[in-house]
């Protein structure tokens, strides 16, 4: 059983070999966006679930590169639109795809990426192809549905915590849940394990997505990779932002209420006076408590998994990395 350390590294080979070959392509200004969002790194923490999951029960990892390939290219096809609803200029420290080449080129490549996924997930030799492409595909759509949601909430001043956690479930949490499930199927594992590494993928990806939120208010920025308080000062419906709707009163709802609906503000001003009620609310260690009660489920899953501890040990190695992580 190879290690997380380890696992990271041999797909972070693949994914700049693939990287290399995809910017050979033509024409070069499709496929030269798709090498540099590659190219741009990050945790590769999907890839991972998908190999982890794969040498849980068998060696031969090059049997499962092709669908961690599509997993992490289809991860980056989402980000990558997700940058251009969200008009971000800088992902881990890089301009945007949009920002570097123009809105239509992240477009159109991420387009292909997404197209391209599939194309890799295809050349998986296992003989649960058929389970993996529809886990996939619907995976695809829920992370559409997922973003549908986040944005219609942008729109609405109405949203519960509940709506919200459905939304990330979809938007981050499935694709977590399918690295893990694609991986048992490329190993052909029996059909319960690959269920309950799904669901152990649900509850970490919940986890992981609040973390998220926090660390967008609290984070070093140095080390998060993006803007301390992005969020704050785009008002994206985030469970921080939520939980203080929902338990501030009197001046402080009023204060929270001017912040959300002014136009005009100095963006700094605004993060820390949004901060400083997260503060006054103890938002900070309520949503603390939320991530350990989405772990402590994977824990109990991961507790039921029916193999020796020497075959699931990485898997709650890697959880807590998720757990522990400051960017």
């Amino acid at each position: 059983m190879k290690s997380f350390k380890e696992l990271q590294v041999f797909i972070e080979q693949q994914i700049q070999e693939e990287s290399r070959r995809i910017k050979t392509f033509s024409p070069a200004n499709l496929y030269e966006p798709i090498g540099y969002t590659l190219d741009m790194g990050g945790k590769r923490l999907r890839p991972v679930l998908a190999l982890l999951a794969y040498n849980m029960f068998r060696d031969n990892l090059e049997q499962v590169i092709p669908a961690a390939l599509a997993i992490e290219i289809f991860h980056n096809f989402t980000l990558l639109h997700d940058d251009i609803m969200d008009k971000a200029d800088v992902r881990r420290n890089q301009p945007t795809v949009h920002k570097k080449y123009s809105e239509n080129v992240a477009i159109l490549s991420g387009d292909a990426m997404s197209i391209l996924a599939y194309q890799y997930l295809l050349k998986s030799p296992s003989g649960n192809l058929r389970q993996m492409g529809e886990l996939f595909s619907k995976t695809a759509i829920e992370i559409c549905e997922g973003q549908q949601y986040d944005m219609d909430f942008e729109t609405r001043d109405n949203v519960s915590i509940d709506e919200y956690l459905n939304m990330i479930r979809l938007k981050t949490a499935v694709l977590l849940a399918c690295s893990l499930k694609i991986g048992a199927l490329a190993a052909e594992a029996p059909t319960q394990t690959a269920d309950q590494l799904y669901d152990f993928g649900i509850n970490l990806g919940l986890a992981f997505q609040l973390q998220d939120d926090w660390l967008d208010v609290f984070a070093d920025q140095k080390k998060f990779g993006k803007r301390i308080g992005g969020d704050i000062v785009s008002n994206k419906k985030t469970f921080l932002l939520l939980k203080a709707l929902e338990l501030s009163k009197g001046t402080t709802n009023q204060s929270l209420q001017e912040w959300i609906k002014k136009e005009n503000f100095d963006p700094e001003e605004k993060i820390a006076a949004i901060t400083a009620i997260y503060q006054q609310l103890d938002i900070s260690e309520i949503t603390l408590q939320t991530i350990e009660t989405y772990y402590q489920s994977a824990l109990k899953i991961w507790k039921e998994l029916d193999l020796h501890i020497s075959q699931k040990s990485e898997l709650l190695i890697l959880a807590k990395r998720v757990i522990e992580r400051d960017r």
